[in-house]
């Protein structure tokens, strides 16, 4: 089971279009309008990622009570470190995600790089600030994996994880 859409607040609908749509490529293909039950009254506009299953979604509000100090920010919102919450989009294989990569590098986005050892990333933040990622799995999982995982459910004296392979920071070119 996947999940049908991850609905985000914004304050700049025009920014966020630019970055889903104009960058990364996911179509714009509903909006619903309306009163919100506090007052005030919104807009959630759903982007397509892959078919009509799969969508991100950005709600725009209007004089809704309670929003004027609105932090769209995930990371920012919890007071935790930018790149623990974040979104991350499956790609293909190595040349999709080298091709999101050089999306980002040309719409004037650096972009992080790591090599997790059993996945590869690259990183960005979208207008919200919100840290976006492509990822893609290139080990598989073992008894011995899950075990350990099912330890640090109640262990917190563990050996760390094997340090990333390569990390690593693309800066895009000025325009």
């Amino acid at each position: 089971m996947g999940y049908h859409h991850l609905a985000l607040a914004t304050r700049d609908m025009a920014a966020i279009h630019q970055f889903y749509e104009g960058i990364l490529g996911f179509e714009l293909v509903k909006v619903e309008m309306g009163p919100t039950p506090e007052g005030g009254s919104s807009k959630h506009f759903f982007y397509r990622m892959e078919d009509d299953s799969k969508f991100i979604a950005f709600w725009e509000l209007h004089d809704v009570p309670g929003t004027e100090n609105l932090e769209t920010s995930l990371s920012k919102a919890a007071g935790v470190p930018r790149w623990v919450n974040h979104i991350s989009f499956d790609v293909t294989d190595r040349d999709d995600l080298e091709r999101r990569r050089q999306q980002w590098l040309d719409a004037g986005v650096d972009v992080v790089e790591i090599d997790h050892n059993w996945c590869h990333s690259i990183y960005a933040n979208d207008p919200n600030g919100t840290m976006v990622e492509f990822c893609l799995t290139t080990g598989s999982f073992t008894e011995e994996d899950r075990k350990l995982a099912l330890q640090a459910l109640t262990q917190n004296d563990l050996a760390d994880s094997k340090p990333p392979k390569l990390i690593g920071m693309h800066q895009a070119q000025a325009k």
